[in-house]
């Protein structure tokens, strides 16, 4: 049986909503949360589609949890709390509920507490009061201007996925501030808003950027929608669409085979990127090359052809796909009586068992803690949570810098392990740069340690590292560790104390575990691709500039890394985390997921009208945009006084939500009249000053000057040697009492091998200098 991690960790959950999936992925992993509802129950058991009564959304976001709704004067309340290690609440600054509960007395009451607060835009600044959608953090943390075609307007992704990105960054920083408090035994309270931690983990404009980019950071973008359907091309065939990812010369010549070797195309100019990104006659003739092919062919004769490719599925194919049902990646839940529905089965592996779901969702009771509190023994204390820890970071690409860059930036040693044979991709830039901006954005506060791993020398360093180091991250594919001699066995042999983490496309197990892991091909195949489309336009597939899931994926793969210190701490024993990609992605549309399996079960799905008004609207000027979203009938009460319509009021056509959604058009053309009259900021203020949801459609190189950026430190400046201009990086993920993170910059290729030779092996001059002359290690 499966040892879960967060066993005896004790979590109090008062949010709602999306950000309640924090809370879920704790419970996951072996935390007993109790969920505070209001008396009589929270307002999102039923928000959303709702089957016999019971919002989906709702039962997604808390399966596992306990429930219990006292006042928030009730001193059972502040008893739970006493007995509690973490505290998630989501109360609105300067709110009469924030009043209410008093975090920051919460705080002072009970000093081991951890208390993250969770708020739109944070606790301060000129936003603070400022309330937000998933489309307003869409429109203000630089996404929404880079999703959409090009001379089009730009395009709202489907559902939720800022907010619920964010819920895995709050996760995260949750477990790193317990971690602290286990070390020298004080709480915090930590101010965590949804602006930043759903930027970080959604699409960062200023973090390390996908392969796409080929070095240039998101803030060098032209300034509007950029076409990247060439790389990632979308293929009509016989039975639906197909998608392909043709990037390296190897990949381009066996798709010059499997195209019978065309004439027109049989140069050697033609394994450049640049001369098929630029030809006008590549991609007519490969769209004619599939037109007469099914999905499945395709897929076949791809892999026979070492070509990436993925059908392009809809959400009810891909979780029926021998991959998901290999996995057992979707679970079916009881939702009501004699009701059940599917919902994904979480997202990390522990010890290569699923931590999933662990119980429904819950019925209002009086829970208590009561299971026994482990006895941790945690490092002694330090200025950050994992300072004096050893990571061997081998990942590569978004994931792989990700995951050891937060390591690193919670105090934790971590070694980027390279060879100078096969250096990481980011490191290149088609800007001409040295090294790209990305890759040092990506992977500032590292060492760097190249090392020959094909060589019995090398080898035999390597497992002596090994066996000094805490942590071993890798993103390869499936079985690349096992190739060159370090199995699951031999790690644990080496090192019984070791945490492992590695994240794949599809997962290490089931028949596609072996498959490339592009992300356009992994949104193809768990059917995001084919939802982020203009409505009524089903062909006009958007989503070609998102490096989604790979942020949230490295995070979640932290949750696990930072899970597992916890258990390690209990048991002096490591442990492995295995994250698949696709599966993080179905978890963000687990109440899309539940919908149709209860509709193809025969239930009735009532699904409420859509807010009104809601969506993008032109602003005043060239491109420039503004997100409204009228959440209930006070928002619109609220919008239409705001934008002179009090005339909505009293029309009887627009007294309830059904009559306001019927009437969409006519709202719509009325406040698209009056956002167009003024400038995108100025339209977001007016209306957020009268309690409507309201955000300027920002571009990435915009972020930096932002007020509420500015207000909170969300970025600051850093600098490499080898770059001739200051950049932009995330600063603090939170306000807490933890320090900021340093800022060293991004190693060069083995800057520092001879160094952590010596410092983790404790090697003579003399024996570093071996190793130096024998190419077992490299330096700059």
């Amino acid at each position: 049986m499966i040892d879960l991690p967060l066993t005896g960790v004790r979590v109090v959950d008062r949010t709602s909503g999306g950000i309640a999936t924090a809370a879920r992925l704790l419970a996951e992993l072996g935390a007993d949360v109790i969920r505070v509802e209001a008396p009589g129950g929270g307002a999102d058991r039923d928000h959303g589609p709702t089957v016999a009564g019971v919002a989906l959304s709702f039962v997604a976001d808390n399966l596992g949890k306990r429930a219990v709704a006292p006042a928030d004067d009730d001193p059972a309340f502040d008893a739970l709390l006493a007995d509690a290690h973490i505290l998630i609440e989501d109360s609105a600054p300067g709110s009469a509920a924030q009043a209410r509960l008093d975090p920051a007395g919460i705080a002072a009451r009970h000093p081991a507490l951890v208390v993250m607060s969770i708020s739109s835009f944070g606790q301060s600044g000129p936003w603070a009061r400022w309330q937000a959608t998933d489309g307003v953090l869409h429109a203000v943390t630089g996404g929404l201007s880079r999703s959409g075609l090009p001379d089009r307007a730009p395009l709202l992704p489907p559902g939720e996925l800022t907010i619920r990105t964010a819920g895995v960054q709050i996760a995260a920083l949750a477990l790193a501030s317990f971690i602290q408090r286990l070390r020298d035994g004080r709480g915090d309270h930590v101010d965590v808003s949804l602006l930043e931690a759903g930027m970080a983990a959604l699409d960062p404009g200023f973090g390390v950027a996908g392969s796409a980019q080929s070095g240039v950071p998101l803030w060098k973008m032209s300034r509007g929608r950029v076409d990247e359907r060439f790389r990632y091309p979308i293929f009509a065939c016989a039975d639906g669409h197909v998608r392909l990812c043709v990037l390296a010369p190897r990949q381009w010549r066996g798709m010059f085979e499997w195209m019978g070797r065309p004439d027109e195309f049989a140069g050697p100019e033609w394994e450049k990127l640049q001369t098929r990104f630029r030809s006008t006659t590549l991609i007519p003739a490969m769209a004619r090359f599939f037109a007469d092919r099914t999905r499945a062919q395709i897929e076949r004769e791809a892999e026979a052809h070492g070509v990436p490719a993925a059908a392009l599925l809809d959400l009810g194919e891909a979780v029926a796909t021998p991959q998901m049902v290999a996995r057992g990646a979707v679970a079916k839940m009881a939702v009501a009586p004699g009701v059940s529905a599917p919902f994904p089965n979480g997202t990390i592996e522990i010890d290569g068992a699923r931590a999933g779901i662990r119980g429904p969702a819950p019925d209002l009771s009086d829970a208590r803690f009561d299971g026994p509190i482990p006895d941790w023994h945690a490092p002694p204390a330090a200025d950050l949570p994992l300072a004096g820890l050893k990571v061997l970071d081998m990942g590569v690409i978004v994931v792989g810098a990700e995951t050891g860059r937060f390591l690193a930036d919670l105090g934790a040693d971590v070694v980027k392990v390279e060879n100078g044979a096969f250096p990481d991709g980011q490191r290149q830039s088609r800007d001409d740069a040295p090294v790209s901006i990305t890759f040092a954005a990506g992977h500032r506060n590292k060492r760097g340690l190249s090392i020959d791993l094909k060589s019995d020398a090398g080898k035999a360093l390597f497992a002596r590292l090994v066996e000094r180091a805490d942590v071993l991250c890798s993103n390869f594919k499936p079985g690349t560790l096992a190739g060159l001699g370090f199995t699951p066995e031999r790690l644990r042999e080496l090192n019984p104390r070791l945490v492992t983490v590695d994240s794949a496309a599809f997962g290490p197990t089931g028949p596609w575990s072996r498959r490339l892991g592009y992300g356009p091909l992994v949104r193809a195949s768990a059917g995001l691709a084919k939802r982020w489309t203009y409505p009524g336009e089903p062909d006009s597939f958007s989503d070609g500039v998102t490096v989604y899931p790979d942020h949230v994926a490295a995070r979640v793969g932290i949750v696990g890394v930072l899970a597992l210190l916890i258990r390690r701490m209990r048991t002096g024993l490591g442990g492995s985390a295995s994250v698949s990609q696709a599966e993080v992605m179905l978890g963000h549309m687990a109440t899309d997921i539940a919908a149709l399996g209860a509709a193809a079960a025969g239930h009735r799905v009532d699904t409420p009208p859509m807010a009104t008004p809601s969506g993008l609207y032109p602003a005043a000027g060239d491109d420039e945009w503004v997100v409204v979203t009228a959440r209930d009938a006070a928002d619109w009460r609220a919008l239409a006084e705001a934008t002179g319509h009090e005339e909505w009021l009293v029309d009887p056509l627009l007294a309830d939500a059904q009559g306001r959604d019927a009437e969409r058009a006519r709202i719509d053309d009325a406040l698209a009249r009056w956002t167009a009259a003024r400038p995108a900021g100025q339209a977001a203020a007016i209306l957020q000053a009268a309690g409507v949801p309201a955000g300027e459609m920002l571009r990435v190189v915009e972020l930096p000057a932002a007020p509420q950026h500015v207000a909170l430190g969300t970025f600051r400046e850093a600098a490499h040697p080898l770059i001739d201009v200051r950049f932009a990086v995330e600063g603090a993920p939170a306000r807490s009492r933890l320090p900021l993170p340093d800022q060293r910059p991004a190693p060069r290729l083995g800057e520092d091998s001879a160094a952590v030779v010596a410092d983790w092996l404790e090697l003579t001059d003399a024996q570093v200098d071996r190793l130096l002359a024998d190419r077992i290690i490299e330096t700059v």
